[in-house]
């Protein structure tokens, strides 16, 4: 948080110098500077009113607060309300058609934030020339500010899958154009894949969680090929090609799943998760997902969820 403030502020600081000073800008930056003040002196998070802590996802989304929520005035609390309920339904706005039959590839997911926004990030896409493209990924920190980074990491893949269709290429480009639009302590992990009809599918794994594939009932997971996005601005990235044939699944998920833990601090694991969906593969995606999630459940128990949770599920079917 700290690296952040002080890169706001000398932002802000430059744009000032380049642009012009306005009242606005000059108090911006002296309530950062207060913001790196309670920092040094260990006061920052705590509430002025109470002297209790501020609450953690109320904080991240808005670092310069001096006060918890319980102290706003009602009419701020309704501001924030209704920011929160309009930030959810745009979210909500650009996810994919939860159930779909693509050119011989059924698929669901199943999507599940933590609070009203997620920083889980799924979107599929149908090109002219008659490829499927998807881009499932995690991006760093919760609420309200990861999940613009979501929506920007939306509107850029739509944009440049415009412009090139190879994927090393399309992931590449998006980890410059994201290294210079966001701050350099975010960061996105991302699978971007290519399905066509034929089960050929190419991946690329930015750093996300290993993928699962069960082919011919044997399950296998695809390691990542590159770095997260936003890590450098050079990053390379290569392709993992492979064909699916009629029943094989492709499994893809966030580790809100693998790293939920229950009352006694176990992980679920990815050992875990990978005995399930071999012996449960040969169901529809919409029930592979279901005995996934009540399987989670069972092991979470009265443990509370930390993380967004995020699934997706391809089964290859005959065309």
């Amino acid at each position: 948080m700290q690296a952040q403030l002080l890169q706001r502020r000398d932002r802000l600081q430059e744009f000032i110098r380049e642009e012009r000073k306005t009242p606005q800008l000059v108090r911006l930056v002296q309530e950062v500077e207060s913001a790196l003040e309670r920092m040094n002196d260990g006061s920052y998070g705590i509430c002025e009113v109470c002297h209790e802590t501020i609450e953690e996802e109320y904080l991240r989304s808005e670092p310069l607060v001096r006060i918890c929520l319980s102290h706003l005035s009602e009419t701020q609390q309704r501001a924030i309300e209704r920011d929160l309920q309009l930030a959810s339904e745009i979210q909500s706005k650009l996810l994919p058609i939860h159930d779909l039959t693509i050119d011989g590839w059924e698929t669901s997911y199943h999507y599940a934030p933590l609070g009203p926004v997620s920083g889980d990030y799924c979107d599929i896409v149908k090109t002219d020339d008659g490829s499927t493209y998807f881009f499932f990924g995690d991006v760093s920190g919760k609420g309200v500010a990861a999940s613009l980074l979501v929506s920007h990491l939306h509107a850029m893949f739509r944009t440049l899958l415009s412009t090139s269709h190879k994927l090393d290429e399309l992931v590449a480009r998006a980890n410059r154009l994201f290294c210079e639009s966001t701050l350099s302590a975010n960061f996105a992990t991302l699978v971007c894949g290519k399905l066509d009809k034929s089960g050929n599918v190419e991946l690329c794994n930015a750093g996300h969680c290993y993928p699962l594939v069960v082919k011919s009932g044997q399950i296998r997971s695809i390691e990542s090929t590159g770095l997260p996005l936003g890590t450098f601005f050079n990053s390379e990235y290569q392709l993992t090609s492979f064909r699916l044939s009629n029943n094989d699944v492709l499994f893809l998920y966030t580790d809100g799943l693998t790293e939920c833990t229950n009352e006694q601090g176990e992980e679920y694991s990815e050992a875990q998760l990978s005995a399930l969906v071999s012996r449960e593969s040969d169901r529809a995606p919409q029930e592979l997902l279901r005995i996934c999630v009540d399987d989670l459940t069972r092991f979470r128990s009265k443990a509370q969820r930390t993380d967004d949770l995020t699934i997706m599920v391809f089964r290859k079917t005959a065309c």
